[in-house]
């Protein structure tokens, strides 16, 4: 497997994600930021954050497959969420937990950017993904 991820001792222990990422593949996938899309360019989840979360989730797993990679591959990914405040950690997190199984979600080291607006209003959150595979 060409990506490791680890907790470091003497860093915070979070199950939410790993600090660091080691990998040893050849090959780089940068999958540029989905957003809760469906096929046919429809929004998915108007107001719910956790349903867009989910979404833009599935739709980096899309652009991964087609690249030959997996989250297991995955060694960073970045969430852009508009109006990010703690308060809405929960709805956050109960979108990764409703697609965590279903596509095998590892928790890779992560940045969480709160904007005040993404590029159409209506959209709640962007994720980019960079990944090494082989």
């Amino acid at each position: 497997m060409p990506v490791t991820l680890l907790n470091p001792d003497g860093l915070m222990k979070t199950e939410m994600y790993r600090q660091v990422a080691v990998a040893t593949g050849t090959r780089q996938v940068h999958v540029a930021g989905q957003v809760a899309y469906d096929a046919q360019g429809q929004l998915v989840a108007q107001g719910d954050l956790a349903g867009q979360v989910a979404q833009s989730l599935r739709n980096v797993a899309i652009a991964l497959a087609a690249a030959g990679a997996t989250f297991n591959d995955v060694v960073r990914l970045t969430f852009y969420v508009v109006d990010w405040k703690r308060e809405l950690l929960p709805d956050f997190l109960a979108g990764i937990e409703q697609v965590a199984g279903e596509l095998k979600f590892v928790s890779a080291p992560s940045s969480l950017i709160g904007v005040s607006i993404l590029f159409e209003p209506g959209v709640l959150v962007e994720i980019e993904a960079t990944a090494v595979v082989g």
